[in-house]
C-alpha cells in the first residue's frame, strides 16, 4: 500500500473511532474468543483474540464463569492494543455491537440470574435419551447439543437444580444478559434452544405444549412454570436487542475505560455468524464452517419438516429456515499434528510459526494420495452422533502394506475434518436439497489449495472462499451489529449491496479422481467406526 493511501486508512479509522461510529463484534469459540472492530460498512479496523480450551468435568464439556469473564476482558484489550499499535488510537466507545458464541448447550439460571450447574456446551454426547424421546413426541430432530434436550435429560435424571431454574439461555444470551441486563436471543441461536415456528419468528407454540405435557406426565422436579417462560425472548436480527450498561461496560473493561451506551444487536451463535460472514442468508445458498466442529448450513426455499437424526433444522438471523448438517469433531486433531510438528521444528531449533507448519503441511497434504494411500484417521476428540459414536478417541490406522509417507498422513487427516460431515451430507441430497453455492470459511481455508479441494471431493460440489471479506463469527457478528446502523436494509441486501459488494471469491470444482479417492477413504472410514466401541473402554 502506498503512503499516502495508508494515510488515508489511518486517517479514516482515526475519524470513524472518535466519532463513536465504530462497531464491535466478539464471538466465544470453542478454542478462541475473538473480537473485531468494523466500521459501520464492515471494513475492519482492528481485531483481537485470547485462546482458552474446554474441559471435561464430572462428564461434561465447559468452560468457567472466571474463564469467560478473563477471556472477554483478555480479548478486548488485545484489540485496543492492536488498534493503538496500528493506527496510535484508542476506543472508548462504539456505536453498536454484539456477541455471538458456540451455539446452543445450556446455562440454567436462577432468581438472581446466578448459574445452577455448570456450562453444558454443545460438545455434551450426554443427552442421547431425551433427544430421541423429544424427537419421537415432536415429530422433528432434536440434536443433543439442544438446549431442550439438555433440560429434559435433567429432568430425565432427576436433578435437583431444576427446582430453581428461573431462566434458561445459551453463553451468547447470558454475555447478553451480562451487558444489557435483557434475556433476549437471537433467532439462528435461539432455533437451537427450541423448534421455531417461522410463521410467528418464535417457538413453536404446540410444540412447548408437548414438553410441558410430558414433564408433568412423568412427574418432574423441575419448576411449575412453563418451558416458554424460561426461554429467552427472540428476536430477529436488525432488531435493537437493548444497550450496553455501565455494568455490561465493565464486564468488557473492569478499568472503566468502555463507555457504556451502545445499541447492542440480538445476540448468536456461531452457525449464524457464518452464514453472515460467507453471505450465505438467502435461500439456496449453503456455507461450510471448519473448526473445532465442522457444520454445513443450507438455507432452504420452501418449509421442511425433517426427523432425519443427521439434519437439524434451525434458522438464519432473519429467521429463514435452514438445514444444518453438525459434525462434532472437526480440525481439532489436525491441530493436534500440525503441534506435533511444530514441536519437532523447534527441537531442530528452527524458528517457525504455527502458520509456517500448517502451510508446509496442507502444502505437502496436495501431493498425497488422491484416496490418501490407505491411511485413515478417526478425529474424535468427542462422541460423534452422525456415525453413532458415544465416546470417541482418536486413531489412525493403515494396511499392512500401505506405506506412511508425510503427504498421505495430512491429507488423510484434512479428509477426516469432511468424513462425518459427508456421511450426514447424504440426507440432504436424497431428500433432493440443492444449492447454488457453497462457501467455506474457517482458519483451515487461510492456506489455498488442498483442504479446500477436499471439501469439494467429499461435498462434489464446487466450492467458493472470499478473500479478503475479513474472517471468522467475530467479523459476521460485527456485520450483524453494524446492521442497527442501517434501518432502511434487511440483512441480505446489507450484506450484498454494502459488505460484499467488491469482494471476490475464488472457487474450485471437484476433481473426479479426487471424488472417487475420497470416497474410498470414507469407505475405509466407516469400516473401522467399529474400532471406536472397543477403543471408548480404555481408561
Amino acid at each position: 500500500m502506498h503512503a499516502h493511501t495508508w494515510a488515508r486508512v489511518m486517517t479514516a479509522t482515526a475519524g470513524v473511532v472518535s466519532a463513536g461510529r465504530a462497531v464491535l463484534g466478539i464471538e466465544l469459540g470453542s478454542t478462541r474468543i475473538k473480537a473485531v472492530l468494523t466500521d459501520p460498512s464492515g471494513q475492519r479496523l482492528a481485531s483481537g483474540v485470547h485462546s482458552w480450551e474446554s474441559r471435561l468435568e464430572d462428564g461434561h464439556w465447559t468452560y468457567s464463569q472466571e474463564h469467560i469473564e478473563g477471556g472477554l476482558v483478555a480479548c478486548v484489550a488485545d484489540l485496543r492494543r492492536d488498534l493503538h499499535e496500528v493506527h496510535g488510537i484508542s476506543l472508548s466507545t462504539v456505536a453498536a455491537l454484539g456477541v455471538s458464541a458456540m451455539m446452543h448447550g445450556y446455562i440454567a439460571l436462577d432468581e438472581d440470574d446466578q448459574w445452577l450447574v455448570p456450562f453444558r456446551t454443545w460438545r455434551d454426547t450426554t443427552t442421547a435419551q431425551a433427544a430421541q424421546e423429544l424427537g419421537c413426541a415432536l415429530g422433528v430432530n432434536i440434536p443433543q447439543r439442544w438446549s431442550v434436550a439438555h433440560y429434559y435429560q435433567a429432568h430425565l435424571d432427576g436433578e435437583s437444580h431444576l427446582a430453581r431454574v428461573v431462566r434458561l439461555t445459551t453463553l451468547a444470551g447470558w454475555v447478553h444478559l451480562r451487558l444489557t441486563g435483557e434475556h433476549i436471543l437471537g433467532v439462528g441461536d435461539a432455533s437451537g434452544m427450541f423448534p421455531i415456528d417461522t410463521a410467528t419468528g418464535t417457538y413453536d407454540q404446540w410444540m412447548l405444549g408437548v414438553v410441558d405435557d410430558l414433564m408433568e406426565r412423568h412427574g418432574t422436579t423441575g419448576p411449575s412454570r412453563p418451558l416458554e417462560h424460561l426461554l429467552p425472548r427472540v428476536l430477529r436480527a436488525g432488531r435493537p436487542a437493548g444497550t450496553l450498561t455501565p455494568a455490561g461496560a465493565r464486564l468488557l473493561d473492569p478499568s472503566g475505560g468502555f463507555d457504556p451506551g451502545a445499541l447492542v444487536c440480538p445476540p448468536e451463535g456461531d452457525a449464524g455468524t457464518g452464514m453472515v460472514a460467507t453471505n450465505s442468508v438467502r435461500p439456496r445458498t449453503a456455507n461450510v464452517s471448519v473448526g473445532t466442529s465442522v457444520f454445513a448450513m443450507t438455507v432452504l426455499d420452501d418449509v421442511w419438516r425433517s426427523a432425519d437424526p443427521n439434519v437439524d433444522v434451525v434458522c438464519t438471523p432473519e429467521g429463514a429456515q435452514v438445514a444444518m448438517v453438525h459434525a462434532n469433531n472437526g480440525a481439532h486433531e489436525l491441530d493436534a499434528w500440525a503441534g506435533v510438528f511444530a514441536d519437532f521444528a523447534r527441537k531442530l531449533s528452527l524458528d517457525v510459526t504455527r502458520d509456517d507448519v500448517f502451510r508446509v503441511l496442507l502444502d505437502a497434504a496436495d501431493e498425497g494420495a488422491n484416496n490418501a494411500g490407505g491411511t485413515v484417521v478417526h478425529n474424535f476428540i468427542a462422541g460423534e452422533p452422525v456415525v453413532g459414536v458415544e465416546a470417541g478417541r482418536p486413531l489412525m490406522a493403515r494396511g499392512q502394506s500401505d506405506r506412511l509417507t508425510l503427504a498421505d498422513l495430512v491429507r488423510a487427516n484434512v479428509y477426516t475434518v469432511f468424513a462425518s460431515l459427508a456421511i450426514g451430507m447424504r440426507s440432504l441430497r436424497i431428500a433432493g436439497v440443492t444449492t447454488d453455492n457453497v462457501v467455506a470459511h474457517g482458519g483451515v481455508f487461510r492456506t489455498k489449495g488442498v483442504a479446500q479441494q477436499a471439501l469439494a471431493a467429499a461435498l462434489d460440489s464446487p466450492v467458493s472462499v472470499l478473500r479478503g471479506a475479513g474472517e471468522g463469527g467475530a467479523w459476521g457478528m460485527a456485520l450483524l451489529a453494524a446492521l442497527l446502523l442501517h434501518p432502511d436494509l434487511d440483512l441480505p441486501d446489507f450484506l450484498t449491496q454494502v459488505v460484499f459488494a467488491s469482494t471476490a471469491a475464488e472457487t474450485v470444482v471437484p476433481n473426479p479422481e479426487d471424488v472417487a479417492g475420497f470416497a474410498e477413504y470414507l469407505s475405509r472410514f466407516e469400516g473401522l467406526l467399529p474400532l471406536q466401541a472397543m477403543a471408548a473402554q480404555l481408561p
